[in-house]
């Protein structure tokens, strides 16, 4: 069975900039990141926005194909006046999905299944977020745990990437 990776768009992958109408920025990396993941999971993107907003965004991300589906704000559940990322309408075993954007903790109901990442910002030209992470990414797509939300409990608090890196260490 294969793992489910479930990504937003916005500030995890690009950046959207509102002057004289909407311009998207690819965060450094998201295409070698896609397409490295999309060998190991079942890759999903998703945005809150209306579907005939962030289609073209869509498109323009999944040029290489790397993308399994694609998700948008009918996916999400409305509480309170915030659409929420309920990995429940994934329709996927919620112990094989990874949940990994900028805002996980605050924006999905199964924080069990989130790994937190830095927010892209456009000025950081430097940024290597999502590439930090393919070898912890990696490593999970490898073992196939039975329950990834029992790794991913392992990191709670931490800086996924750099955690994994230090594990690493201790057991060479």
């Amino acid at each position: 069975m294969a793992l489910t990776m479930f990504i937003p768009i916005f500030i995890s992958l690009f950046f959207a900039k509102r002057e004289r109408g909407c311009r998207t920025f690819k965060r450094p990396g998201v295409d070698a990141f896609l397409e490295h993941m999309s060998k190991l999971y079942e890759v999903v993107v998703y945005s809150d926005q209306p579907p005939m907003y962030v289609e073209p965004v869509f498109e323009r991300l999944n040029s290489r194909g790397t993308i399994s589906h694609r998700l948008s704000r009918p996916a999400t559940k409305y509480v309170d006046g915030k659409h929420y990322r309920d990995l429940s309408k994934l329709n996927r075993n919620p112990a094989q999905v990874i949940y990994l954007s900028a805002h996980a903790l605050e924006s999905c109901l199964q924080h069990e299944n989130c790994v937190e990442i830095k927010p892209f910002k456009l000025e950081d030209k430097n940024d290597t977020q999502l590439l930090d992470l393919i070898p912890f990414l990696e490593y999970v797509a490898m073992a196939r745990p039975s329950d990834i939300r029992t790794v991913l409990a392992s990191y709670q608090g931490h800086d996924v990437a750099a955690k994994f890196i230090e594990r690493s260490k201790e057991h060479q």
